[in-house]
């Protein structure tokens, strides 16, 4: 069934006076530096030691450019593209962010409806904060991303718990065998859980709209915020002294457990964070519906390969009817075409939703997900195509490498 867009019945959110100020995805960083605190910025924003692979994730964009076509009638454009036998209204959807309920108020409820308003896909992170019993409820249709607990019996539970919740498509997120060197959340004083100090209060204290819209109206409303969906069971709060969170060992993790979710799971299985030509076919072997290439937006191995430098390898070694999806740095309308060129069904978008709904809430995250579908449907009409099925390898050239 197609996935709903915006109807009278589901009114959009009214747009605050801020959001004529944002103009495309990169104007909502700056905006939301200014009103989250220190913490929760620097870890949204940081990725793994010097962010080479961050940087690279943007810098990989300039390698290709357009080849346009021109005097085609392209006055009936769709940007509209099918996966997993639903119709989305764009070629992007919302990546799975951890801990959205911090950037705002009940943020991965938002996240989750403005997609669902907007007709774009949107999947949730296992490191949120909201149970997703909530979210599959108030927005079906929503993905579901899982990190993978240590032990066969609590992934079975996990898995369980995400088809009793009502969600379609899982998304098993692999490239954490480890915790990274994320040496930016030291320096910004972020930790999971947050530790009480002087310096988290005062960090607080300045950016008192986020102290009352977000934290203490969700204090107020519906407690200490947990890890809800980590495991079958409720994690550690997000705010402790004494609470440890579970990282359970998923370094001994292998291509067995994936195929064990294959066999348990009965909807579409996407496994996410592969990078490489091989491991994506081993996915493809494994049962999995389609793969996500990603280097976890930079924040796992520095120096990670950016999936667009591989995206097109990856395509033609599995074929054009295998989906393959990417993230990392898309942040244009043209950034997304390009990698639709090379072969991706669909790109997932992180930090700036989640900037745009710290900026506005379902409103920003509204705005944002218009500025990037109109930039979409301008470059379509600029290259000559009606729509993302025209458009391949002919319409990019490499200009560096």
């Amino acid at each position: 069934m197609p996935v709903s867009t915006a109807t009278p019945s589901t009114p959009t959110p009214r747009s605050p006076a801020v959001l004529r100020r944002m103009l495309s995805l990169h104007d909502f960083e700056d905006a939301a530096r200014r009103r989250l605190p220190r913490p929760i910025f620097g870890y949204i924003a940081g990725a793994a030691e010097d962010n080479a692979s961050l940087r690279d994730n943007r810098a990989a964009f300039g390698d290709f450019a357009f080849v346009t076509r021109v005097l085609r009638d392209v006055s009936q454009r769709s940007q509209s593209v099918e996966l997993f036998g639903e119709r989305y209204s764009s070629p992007f959807g919302i990546a799975p962010m951890g801990i959205n309920a911090l950037s705002t108020y009940r943020g991965d409820l938002v996240l989750a409806r403005a997609a669902r308003r907007m007709g774009i896909a949107s999947v949730m992170s296992g490191t949120s904060l909201i149970p997703m019993e909530d979210v599959a409820r108030d927005s079906p249709g929503t993905w579901f991303q899982a990190y993978l607990p240590g032990d066969q019996a609590r992934i079975d539970a996990l898995i369980d718990r995400v088809e009793r919740a009502g969600f379609r498509t899982l998304v098993v997120t692999v490239d954490i065998p480890i915790s990274a060197n994320r040496e930016n959340n030291i320096r910004t004083g972020f930790s999971t859980p947050l530790r009480p100090s002087l310096r988290l209060a005062w960090d607080g204290l300045v950016r008192p709209r986020w102290v009352a819209g977000t934290f203490l109206r969700t204090l107020l409303r519906h407690g200490m915020p947990h890890f809800e969906n980590s495991f079958a069971t409720r994690g550690a709060p997000i705010v402790s002294s004494t609470v440890l969170r579970d990282f359970s060992a998923r370094d001994h993790l292998n291509w067995r457990h994936i195929e064990a979710i294959r066999r348990r799971w009965k909807g579409p299985l996407v496994v996410k964070g592969l990078l490489s030509v091989e491991d994506v076919l081993q996915a493809q072997r494994a049962g999995a519906d389609g793969v996500v290439l990603s280097n976890h937006g930079g924040r796992q191995l520095d120096g990670a390969v950016s999936p667009m430098r591989v995206l097109e390898e990856v395509v033609a070694a599995v074929g054009a009817g295998y989906p393959v999806l990417v993230d990392g740095g898309f942040r244009r309308g043209s950034d997304v075409l390009k990698a639709v060129a090379l072969g991706a069904r669909l790109v997932l978008v992180g930090r700036p939703f989640n900037y745009a709904a710290a900026v506005a809430g379902e409103a920003g995250v509204h705005h944002a997900i218009t500025l990037l579908r109109d930039e979409v449907d301008r470059n379509l009409a600029m290259l000559g195509a009606t729509g993302c099925s025209e458009l391949g390898p002919q319409h990019i050239v490499r200009q560096r490498g």
